[in-house]
């Protein structure tokens, strides 16, 4: 029997798409032989994945999993083409898989995820799953992106929607604050908070420098534009670079259940109930198929492009 390198894997899977212990196992049932290895993967079924590789997928959930101890926490978006496949049993079993994974695994980005043994069975690499349910479901799936947080305290994850929306957030607090019901419920609704008021920075020093020069400059035209003094534009930009804040940094914004109340306050009060320190540390929000480019299909120009070939 010929041997069978990595290097051979490596152009099998490159060929066919399909999983690395599947092409492994092609290439030894041909004998190394690189054509029957593709058409043992195609009686399998298993190269069908790479008919679909070149596919749009923008349908999807964002799932998460957080340990048992709520200091380790994870959100992940994973995607398929279509939303009746998104809300299917096997479809969202896959992702919940993925989450638990990365969770336990803590791959440092999706290329090292995809090569990373399952853990749940070190027999197959998560790209041999993703192989798998691309064949088992009938679309193209895969995985986008994740978050994976380790936690000075508690982590809190929020799906909104049934996976549209996904959120993770980080609440640095005491040993004592970790197993508080009170500062877990506070958490929970910063994560709320995150989903529903869209923030991009927590608090006024992270916000973006050059987005907020930006925000200066078009609050300062405006002014001008309108016709204001010279000498109270800058009053004018300065009041709404605060509204500015208002919008974008957590810490500053309304919160959703008591719009007479920031977070910031909201933080300070749950520290003071307890009695132990509570600080946001970081978040993140992913919205499913954000930034990716849908495909748009048009069936008139389909027949037409048919019959004229």
């Amino acid at each position: 029997m010929a041997a069978v390198t990595a290097a051979m894997v490596k152009e099998l899977r490159e060929r066919t798409n399909a999983g690395m212990m599947d092409c492994k196992k092609a290439l030894l049932q041909a004998d190394g032989d690189m054509d029957r290895a593709i058409d043992w993967l195609r009686e399998k079924g298993l190269a069908q994945v790479a008919k679909k590789a070149s596919r749009v997928a923008a349908e999807g959930v964002v799932t998460s999993w957080v340990s048992p101890c709520g200091c380790t926490g994870v959100i992940v978006e994973v995607n398929c083409e279509t939303d009746f496949v998104a809300k299917t049993d096997n479809f969202k079993s896959f992702a919940d898989n993925v989450a638990k994974h990365i969770g336990k695994a803590n791959p440092a980005d999706v290329d090292e995820l995809m090569n990373q043994k399952f853990v749940d069975d070190e027999s197959k690499t998560i790209s041999d799953l993703v192989s798998e349910a691309t064949v088992a479901i009938g679309e193209k799936i895969s995985v986008r992106r994740f978050v994976r947080y380790k936690s000075e305290g508690l982590t809190s994850a929020y799906i909104h929607m049934g996976g549209k929306v996904g959120v993770l957030v980080d609440v640095k607090t005491d040993e004592a604050g970790k197993d508080n019901e009170e500062i877990k419920a506070f958490a929970h609704d910063v994560a709320l908070q995150i989903a529903a008021a869209k923030p991009e920075a927590v608090c006024r020093e992270e916000v973006d420098s050059e987005k907020l020069a930006k925000e200066r400059e078009i609050q300062r035209a405006k002014a001008i534009e309108s016709g204001k003094p010279e000498k109270i534009v800058d009053r004018i930009v300065d009041g709404q670079i605060e509204k500015y804040y208002k919008e974008v940094v957590l810490l500053d914004q309304a919160f959703v259940k008591d719009p007479d109340k920031t977070i910031s306050a909201l933080q300070a009060e749950i520290a003071k109930k307890t009695g132990s320190p509570v600080q946001i540390v970081r978040f993140a929000r992913y919205e499913r198929g954000e930034g990716i480019e849908k495909r748009k299909d048009d069936l008139a120009a389909e027949i037409a492009a048919m019959q004229k070939a």
